[in-house]
């Protein structure tokens, strides 16, 4: 039996990037085919999706859940994952914020921890992540643990801060 150089494999599933349920599949095919996956599948993670905030949860450090103590939010408690896929993260934009509010309606939480829980993730990604390049986020979560985050970061080489949404606005109040 022939094997290709991961190089070649690398290419296959890179042109698969945009399907994700047929990439996800690969990825439980063998250990060698799920290490060239994953890092594709977590480039551009579907941000909006909750199982994606779940994941991300696991990952925040002490400094990062000490600005969430008083809004009480249960954390999930599973095992770390096998892999620190905020490592393969390129890029983050706005649609966090949708995934976060997505997942305190779901979980049944209020509103106006959203900020803060998105602040302490971006801070959570700007620590873990070797490969961000680009950073979307809105100037109410921009706070001390994110730009000291960001300044560790040597990465990120284009930063926008949006203006306030109004759906924050109403919701901090």
């Amino acid at each position: 039996m022939i094997t290709l150089p991961n190089e070649c494999y690398y290419e296959i599933f890179n042109n698969l990037c945009h399907d994700y349920k047929n990439l996800f599949s690969c990825a439980l095919v063998n250990r060698q085919w799920c290490r060239i996956i994953i890092p594709i599948l977590w480039r551009k993670p579907n941000l909006k999706d909750i199982r994606v905030i779940r994941i991300f949860l696991l990952t925040l450090n002490e400094n990062e859940l000490a600005p969430l103590i008083p809004f009480k939010i249960n954390f999930p408690n599973h095992p770390k994952p096998l892999f620190e896929y905020t490592n393969y993260i390129t890029s983050i934009n706005n649609s966090l914020h949708d995934g976060v509010m997505n997942w305190l309606v779901y979980e049944g939480f209020k509103m106006h921890a959203a900020p803060d829980v998105e602040s302490s993730l971006i801070a959570m990604i700007l620590r873990t992540s070797e490969n961000l390049k680009s950073l979307i986020i809105n100037e109410i979560i921009c706070n001390q643990l994110v730009f000291e985050n960001l300044y560790e970061n040597t990465t990120v080489l284009s930063i926008s801060l949006c203006k306030i949404r109004d759906d924050y606005k109403s919701k901090r109040k």
